[in-house]
């Protein structure tokens, strides 16, 4: 069964290149909005949360705060309407799932940049 999904994920779902990034990266996705007939393009910019799945059913959670007020949402990776994925900071974060980093307010809230 495991075989038979692998190669319908591969031979039907296109594969789009990305640049890796990883928990506590702040991203920028730019993705389509569909309105009647009218399409949009959207960005949504905040620090990614967690990566959960492998290959192509992975999908990343990603959380900004608007005002006071913290929106979080969940992309899957081959979304068609995803146009592209910017890496705007690299941060330094000692685990995978940074769920602690909703609690967190004002200078507690940021999150250190990797070094290169």
């Amino acid at each position: 069964m495991e075989k038979l999904i692998n190669f319908i994920q591969e031979e039907f779902i296109a594969k789009k290149d990305f640049p890796e990034f990883s928990a506590g990266d702040t991203i920028t996705v730019f993705y389509e909005i569909r309105e009647g007939e009218k399409v949009r393009t959207q960005f949504f910019r905040g620090v990614v949360i967690q990566i959960k799945g492998e290959g192509l059913s992975k999908s990343f959670t990603i959380r900004k705060m608007s005002g006071t007020i913290g929106v979080e949402r969940i992309f899957p990776l081959n979304l068609p309407t995803i146009q592209k994925v910017e890496v705007n900071k690299r941060g330094k974060v000692r685990r995978s799932r940074i769920y602690y980093f909703k609690e967190l307010r004002g200078k507690k809230a940021r999150i250190k940049e990797k070094k290169y």
